[in-house]
């Protein structure tokens, strides 16, 4: 399948905007959360990184070629690679770029390193996870990649 993002970063003063290493990822759905985050706090997991994104909901995000991981417990976990493309926006103005399409207070003290939610930016549906201090990681369906990272690659020409 092509990838909808472009092979080489955007940049722009203050941000640049780059797609992420290729991943496979997992939804998890259980009611036995031991050993994963809580809501809204993304945390290491099975070699990669796992986000909570509800009660009983988690985004698993592994290191491309990695095997399903083991699981305690009554759940369901669907291998959704397929869908799902990210891309990285860092540097000082990185928050400010996606702050432009989003309804969240992303300063560091509403929204410190290790926060993930899903939302919208302009409509579409993302999980953005602030993964350093003047860095985030953005996961969209790979329909919506490329309207996305043009939205973002425009917007960043005018901050």
């Amino acid at each position: 399948m092509a990838d909808p993002l472009p092979s080489a970063p955007v940049a722009h003063q203050g941000v640049t905007i780059a797609a992420a290493l290729p991943a496979v990822r997992y939804s998890l759905r259980t009611r036995n959360p031991d050993g994963l985050p809580a809501i809204l706090v993304a945390a290491p997991f099975a070699g990669g990184n796992a986000l909570g994104l509800g009660p009983d909901e988690w985004l698993l995000i592994l290191p491309e070629g990695s095997p399903p991981p083991a699981i305690a417990g009554t759940h369901a976990l669907t291998d959704i690679s397929h869908r799902n493309v990210a891309f990285l926006v860092e540097g000082p103005k990185a928050a400010a770029l996606i702050q432009c399409g989003v309804a969240l207070d992303l300063s560091p003290k509403a929204f410190p390193v290790g926060k993930a939610t899903r939302t919208l930016h302009e409509g579409v549906e993302i999980i953005v996870w602030r993964t350093g201090e003047a860095a985030f990681r953005i996961e969209t369906w790979r329909s919506f990649a490329d309207h996305l990272f043009r939205a973002l690659d425009l917007t960043a020409g005018d901050l």
